[in-house]
């Protein structure tokens, strides 16, 4: 245990050091970034702060009630700060004071149960008592909640964000949401053993703890990876294309398939016409296409093609693109069978084979490979 606890300070050690110490013209990628950045930070030294103290003290060898007590008043807090770095990012700063509050009321109140029990039990600091076994229980509890609470609101940004996407065509993006619904599901899982391990020992206690280090990892360098990319410029471009879309919508309204007036009939004949020509003209199998890109290739205001989507089966952007690259995928290899997916995904606007393997079985249900190889005759 103490090896293990070792290899735990030196690893959040690292983490915490490797944030800091980003290069000054990656970092400062905006004051989200930024402050998105020393919340993990906290987080991970927090987290060092509590295996330091768990190896240098003994504590898991006094008992478990004492290493509780650490746990749960070092870890709540450090869950809460990496907890709202990815909302932060998510949110792209706009958090609610409420959500900001709490995790700060969720460790206040597990400091102040355990410092009460330790009060009323008088018995020194390091010490056990069925009172303290009894709070931090229920300590354990608060902070599962908390956690909860906070994946609650991280998955419902991410669904948000996903709707955006849809009318923003754009892979790294994509990928950045991956990081972001893993980073989520690892906080969640970690606060759902937590009220066990703690508590735990040997191997169980074992198993958590290499779960806890590769999570930590994962949401660590992924965060770097990701703010030393060019994706906080898209983020915001993504963000600001979803307010605008809105201001837009609201001054033309409509169910789908429907105009409200004959004027808007017209004009959404004239961008009916304009997508057959800039698909004929093999727009949409251009890389790096967004709707805004489309719409300005198209000669036509965005918020009208948006309008125009809303008819079609797929309903926004980002499908309705999708759809028609996998749809040209499917005639390239049909009328091409020596091809490679290297070539198919080149010529058809994806920017990898693995990205368009990846598209095209989430579409299909099958690989291309098996596409070419049973003929796929319903597909044509």
């Amino acid at each position: 245990m103490e090896k293990m606890q070792f290899c735990a300070i030196l690893l959040l050690s690292l983490l915490t050091l490797t944030l800091i110490c980003l290069p000054s013209h990656h970092r400062n990628g905006g004051g989200v970034l930024s402050r998105s950045r020393w919340l993990m930070v906290a987080g991970t030294a927090l987290l060092s702060v509590q295996f330091l103290l768990q190896y240098t003290l003994g504590l898991r060898s006094l008992g478990i009630t004492q290493a509780v007590m650490v746990n749960l008043l070092l870890f709540t807090p450090a869950s809460w700060l990496l907890s709202l770095a990815v909302l932060y990012l998510q949110r792209q700063g706009r958090v609610l004071r409420r959500e900001w509050l709490a995790g700060a009321a969720v460790w206040t109140f597990v400091f102040v149960l355990l410092a009460g029990a330790v009060i009323s039990d008088g018995k020194l600091l390091l010490s056990d008592s069925p009172e303290r076994r009894y709070t931090e229980w229920v300590g354990a509890l608060a902070y599962a909640l908390m956690q909860a609470y906070y994946t609650y609101l991280q998955l419902r940004e991410l669904r948000r964000m996903r709707r955006t996407l849809d009318s923003y065509y754009d892979r790294e993006m994509g990928v950045l949401l991956q990081w972001m619904e893993r980073s989520i599901w690892v906080l969640a899982t970690m606060a759902a053993l937590v009220p066990l391990a703690i508590f735990g020992s040997g191997w169980t206690l074992a198993v958590f703890a290499i779960f806890l280090f590769v999570g930590i990892y994962y949401l660590v360098i992924s965060f770097v990876c990701y703010s030393v990319s060019n994706a906080p410029h898209k983020m915001h471009a993504a963000e600001e294309n979803e307010d605008d879309v809105k201001c837009e919508m609201n001054d033309v309204k409509g169910e789908k398939g429907s105009v409200p007036n004959a004027e808007s009939s017209e004009a959404m004949q004239r961008v009916e016409q304009a997508v057959e020509r800039w698909l004929a003209a093999g727009g949409h199998l251009h890389s790096g296409i967004t709707i805004q890109t489309a719409a300005n290739e198209m000669n036509v205001p965005r918020y009208q093609l948006t309008i125009w989507l809303k008819t079609t089966e797929q309903e926004l952007f980002n499908p309705w693109l999708t759809h028609l690259r996998i749809e040209t995928a499917k005639r390239m290899m049909l009328e091409h069978p020596e091809w490679s997916n290297d070539t198919i995904a080149e010529q058809c606007g994806f920017s990898s084979r693995n990205y368009f393997q990846t598209v095209f079985r989430q579409h299909t249900g099958i690989t291309p490979a098996t596409f070419l190889r049973h003929g796929c005759t319903e597909h044509r």
